[in-house]
């Protein structure tokens, strides 16, 4: 499960079973038309758009949403714009018609969004701008477990910042693997979160056997950001890919 480079002389979109590829979008580094991506939406997504008060977050919006159907479109050889998604009772997409094998999630967090895409496998990503928290001792007590707290305050006071947000993408990214959204206590299942230390999901209170159905990894997206990769079952890796719309 260690990150390979992507494969510049094969497709990008071929994408066997025990790989997962996680694509890279600078949403402030557009080489292509803006108005080019907005027309890839549909009329929910615009709307969706219009509701941010601050044009810089309406633009980020469009271009993750608009790189996201590119990128889908790819793997299922057809028009972004002719790509319908479907969500679950707590927001998660996914692709109709549920036939497909095609599994994704999609995060952003400052000017970067990650589009995780596998085959079969579920799965949930999360990235977050790392930046410099007040009161980031008090916030364990709000939304870690309690094993995950005891853990955090027995760190040093310099690894409190890189830790909480450890523990944080984790979380989010296993509640998305899940597809379970705010239904899921976060103070009922625990992550591992010390710094230098392996990405995993420890324990989940209210079954015994879910911990070993996930595997958990730590990324490293881009400079100053902080991400999880959580996939459903073992044996698989992944990669990271640059999508190709933006500016090198």
């Amino acid at each position: 499960m260690t990150p390979a480079p992507a494969d510049r002389d094969t497709s990008l979109y071929d994408l066997p079973q025990d790989s997962i590829r996680v694509w890279r979008v600078h949403l402030d580094r557009v080489a292509v038309s803006f108005d080019r991506l907005e027309q890839l939406l549909s009329p929910d997504e615009m709307d969706r758009a219009r509701r941010f008060h601050f044009e810089p977050d309406r633009r980020r919006f469009t271009v993750a949403r608009g790189a996201l159907r590119s990128i889908l479109g790819g793997y299922l050889q057809m028009n972004p714009m002719s790509i319908v998604f479907n969500y679950g009772p707590q927001g998660k997409p996914f692709l109709a018609p549920a036939a497909s094998s095609i599994r994704f999630n999609v995060a952003h967090s400052g000017e970067l969004a990650l589009v995780a895409v596998s085959r079969q496998r579920e799965l949930g990503v999360d990235v977050e701008f790392v930046r410099s928290l007040t009161g980031v001792e008090q916030i364990p007590e709000r939304f870690f477990s309690p094993r995950e707290a005891a853990v955090f305050r027995s760190l040093p006071h310099d690894l409190a910042e890189p830790a909480f947000f450890a523990c944080w993408t984790r979380k989010e990214a296993y509640i998305k693997a899940r597809g379970g959204g705010l239904s899921i206590p976060l103070d009922r299942f625990d992550v591992s979160l010390e710094p230098g230390k392996p990405a995993a999901l420890l324990e989940v209170r209210d079954d015994p056997i879910e911990a070993s159905r996930w595997s958990m990894v730590e990324l490293q997206p881009a400079s100053g950001y902080a991400g999880a990769l959580v996939v459903e079952g073992k044996g698989w890796y992944f990669g990271y890919c640059d999508w190709p719309g933006q500016a090198r």
